[in-house]
């Protein structure tokens, strides 16, 4: 189970750090994202980061945003900086674990409930 917190309204040029709290070891889990959704559009990733702690962004966030994870208390976090009204929306941690059975391989793949971020003045 993932369980992100720490939403709310934020004014532009704010910050944020949304913590994802895992109800199991995050240590092997192969790749942890973090996606958001804004009113009326799809979701989107924001970004990610591997079991070996390395990150990858979104082209467009990359400049401002830090995603991290504390293993030894299970907790993946997003850290996004110089908010925007675009930036607001429901923010949500997803676990990718992949699973090998019977000679193939899936991933299994875990979703929080979201957070909402609402950035205006």
């Amino acid at each position: 189970e993932l369980m992100e917190s720490g939403g709310g309204s934020v004014l532009p040029g704010g910050s944020l750090r949304l913590p994802c709290a895992a109800s199991r070891s995050i240590f092997d889990i192969d790749t942890m994202v973090w996606y958001r959704q804004a009113p009326g559009k799809q979701r989107e990733a924001v970004g990610s980061i591997s079991r070996s702690g390395k990150t990858f962004y979104a082209d467009s966030l990359e400049v401002r945003t830090t995603i991290s994870k504390d293993n030894a208390n299970d907790i993946l976090y997003l850290q996004m900086n110089d908010l925007k009204p675009e930036d607001t929306g429901v923010y949500y941690c997803n676990a990718m674990i992949l699973q090998f059975s019977g000679g193939s391989s899936y991933w299994e793949q875990y979703w929080g409930q979201g957070t909402q971020v609402t950035v205006s003045s």
